[in-house]
């Protein structure tokens, strides 16, 4: 055979046609032949899997909060651990702290899903009738202590050191307007806290802070999630559509109040996100439990649409960060 045959660089696309050839030959699949770029976006992103972590991008996800419609983080922790995006931080509000502290306590997905199909607000406070009579008669405010207590039940008393993957979520401090950032210490009360309406349910008391939902500072904490130095930042927002919402009952007017509170905060963390992923979910209100499945299924989905960005993303700051940043 000629050996100058062997050595010469062959063409691109040619090889690219061999392949396919081969495929179609062997597996029938002729739909490999039209994603060519698919392929090999796929076999560079799972050579970058297989470096040293230190040598990879850090990847933070962002969870924001949106009650009811923030189980749409779950649909889409399953997409991206289906397609083995690694995670090397999570940062929550609100529902997202909730999902985000089950999530990096190495709980199963499948089991946070049926998690999130059963939940009931029984479970997580002492939301009822007789309660919202005493609330009104004697301007008590309804506990949040059974959250606490259900998220210990779940994954035990653990502090956030003692997670599989570094955690962090927003509260706010009711006195103050402070935005308090849990990264240590206990996690249930801080995930507690991080989803704890104003004005409904009392504040959380820690360490003498009065805490209650992190959206009313920050419902989309990218901003905190550059605190970490991350080199790229996914995140997953599940934004109401407030022109719909009602407004003639407590539930709905206080969830309003804090989404017209964010609406900016939102839109300037939105900017600093590398890749957003954005469930179809602004129909569904902030109170439907029951709607838990029909979230999961839109993340899902929203999340599968940005798989190939989110490859893309990690290859091309792979190279940066072993390639540019040495010369």
């Amino acid at each position: 055979m000629n050996k100058n045959f062997i050595n010469k660089p062959m063409n691109v696309k040619f090889i690219k046609i061999i392949i396919c050839l081969i495929v179609v030959l062997f597996f029938g699949n002729t739909a490999f032949c039209f994603d060519q770029e698919g392929f090999l976006v796929d076999h560079l992103y799972y050579k970058t899997l297989n470096l040293p972590k230190e040598k990879r991008p850090k990847v933070i996800l962002v969870l924001g909060g949106g009650g009811a419609r923030g189980f749409a983080h779950v649909g889409a922790l399953k997409a991206l651990r289906e397609a083995n995006v690694p995670i090397d931080m999570v940062v929550g509000t609100s529902m997202g702290a909730l999902i985000g502290s089950l999530y990096c306590s190495g709980m199963k997905i499948e089991d946070i899903e049926k998690i999130a199909e059963d939940i009931k607000w029984a479970n997580i406070s002492n939301l009822g009738i007789p309660s919202l009579i005493t609330m009104v008669t004697s301007e008590k405010l309804l506990s949040t202590e059974k959250m606490e207590k259900y998220i210990n039940n779940l994954i035990g008393d653990k502090y956030f050191f003692q997670l599989n993957i570094p955690f962090a979520c927003v509260a706010t401090d009711i006195k103050t307007g402070e935005k308090i950032i849990f990264k240590e210490g206990p996690v249930a009360p801080a995930a507690r806290a991080s989803a704890n309406i104003p004005g409904l349910f009392a504040p959380v008391e820690y360490r003498q802070r009065f805490l209650v939902d992190g959206g009313l500072v920050e419902n989309i904490p990218v901003s905190v999630a550059k605190l970490f130095d991350p080199d790229i930042i996914i995140t997953v927002a599940v934004s109401a559509d407030i022109t719909k919402n009602s407004y003639d009952n407590v539930f709905f007017t206080l969830f309003q109040t804090i989404y017209i509170q964010g609406q900016q905060s939102d839109r300037e963390n939105l900017a600093m996100s590398d890749i957003i992923i954005a469930p179809k979910v602004s129909d569904i209100s902030a109170i439907e439990l029951d709607k838990a499945g029909e979230c999961i299924d839109a993340g899902f989905i929203a999340a599968k649409k940005n798989l190939r960005k989110i490859k893309q993303l990690i290859i091309d700051k792979t190279y940066e960060k072993n390639v540019l940043q040495k010369n």
